[in-house]
């Protein structure tokens, strides 16, 4: 007996008790459901739930590789004298395979726990309240990861997760009925309750919060934090770091946050197969360009101190702001969630644009915690379906007054 047709016995076995919506769920996971309509109208299509969680999961793939990646080239780089920023790009010592396995060492267990826990937690909730289990969490469980640092204790990372699913989601209904983020909900959990953990320039770099004993502690600061404290370069093992580093991605940050080329291929592949809004991303990154701006002008116009602690990121070019922190991955991953995100077309443009404004406005006049993209759509979450109320409520009224104008 096969697998299929053993998960098919249990399914049918515990039908119409308890226990059924999960094996419904490991046998909808793997295969397609064998209940077919027999009668109505129906849109047939070839998306459902699970293939569109797994194409976002396919669009992040890259962004987890390469995470671990840098992160064993960061750690190395700083460990290992023979790994030094001047070596060549294509060149074999700089494409070393431990940096690839130190960083999956570090990186597997945080993917584990974050679906083992979550994944249990949303089993547990459909038991006990007897619904079916959504496939809403498969990205949300590869999001969490990507967004938190390296170093991150792993009973830490166990307790927010617990947090974010029941807070963030099970509360509310479940997948499709939150309201904020589940995966910024974990980060956002974190931030507060282990800020040590999650800001400051010893967690970014594996082994950078374990240095007694060593003749050069390590520096994890990233290029965000430099700027925030008033430093206008990041300097890595002796090598500054340049544009082009923080666009190919080979800078300290969250794991799957750091390379604006990956993330912004990630987002083409999003539009391409019509799962990510386009209006939102494109909006988004519009927003953070005219706060950029007009800070910049602010800057040029000499109305701050340069010995202020806000002028460094003042003055920082305004796209720079794309490849610095977790912009850029917040606006393709997090931002276009179709669950809280607006939902009218006008209100995509509204809501993205407001994300990136507020994110560089929290950057700016924020040091203590200078990645503002976190709470700018956790803000905008909550204020989407505002959003998009007075958006419906606009059309409502033009289309009263042509009905006023052609019965006059």
């Amino acid at each position: 007996m096969g697998l299929k047709q053993k998960l098919h016995t249990l399914k049918e076995k515990y039908k119409g008790t308890k226990m059924a919506p999960a094996f419904n769920a490991l046998h909808t996971f793997l295969y397609l459901p064998n209940e077919t309509t027999h009668s109505g109208g129906h849109v047939r299509a070839a998306d459902d739930l699970k293939r569109t969680m797994n194409t976002v999961i396919m669009a992040l793939i890259p962004c987890l590789i390469f995470g671990m990646f840098n992160a064993g080239y960061q750690h190395n780089l700083q460990t290992l004298p023979e790994i030094t920023k001047a070596m060549s790009f294509f060149s074999g010592e700089f494409w070393n395979f431990q940096n690839l396995v130190v960083g999956a060492w570090k990186v597997l267990p945080l993917v584990l726990i974050s679906y083992g826990v979550g994944l249990a937690v949303e089993f547990l909730f459909a038991v006990i309240k007897g619904h079916e289990v959504e496939e809403g969490y498969l990205v949300t469980g590869m999001l969490v990861p990507l967004i938190v640092p390296i170093d991150i204790p792993l009973w830490m990372l166990t307790v927010a997760v617990i947090f974010g699913v029941v807070i963030g989601k099970e509360v509310f209904g479940g997948t499709g009925m939150n309201i904020l983020n589940p995966a910024l909900t974990i980060r956002a959990f974190l931030f507060f309750a282990y800020p040590t953990w999650m800001s400051g320039d010893k967690v970014w770099v594996h082994g950078a919060v374990d240095t007694v004993g060593q003749p050069d502690a390590i520096s994890g600061e990233t290029i965000l934090g430099a700027y925030a404290q008033g430093n206008e370069t990041l300097t890595i093992a002796g090598n500054d770091m340049g544009i082009w580093d923080m666009f190919y991605g080979f800078i300290p940050g969250s794991v799957g946050e750091t390379s604006t080329l990956l993330i912004l291929l990630g987002g083409l592949f999003l539009i391409f197969t019509k799962i990510g809004s386009w209006r939102i991303m494109l909006s988004s990154v519009i927003g953070a360009l005219v706060m950029g701006l007009i800070f910049n002008g602010v800057a040029d116009a000499g109305w701050i101190s340069e010995s202020s602690k806000f002028f460094t990121l003042m003055s920082t070019e305004f796209w720079q702001h794309l490849l610095i922190g977790g912009l850029a991955f917040g606006i393709v991953y997090m931002a276009t969630d179709p669950v809280t995100a607006s939902q009218t077309n006008k209100g995509k443009w509204i809501y993205g644009f407001l994300i990136g404004l507020i994110s560089v406005l929290i950057r700016v006049f924020n040091p203590a915690y200078p990645e503002g993209v976190m709470l700018a759509i956790l803000l905008m979450n909550v204020f989407a379906p505002t959003i998009d109320h007075y958006v419906l409520q606009g059309n409502i009224k033009r289309r009263m007054k042509r009905v006023k104008v052609k019965t006059a």
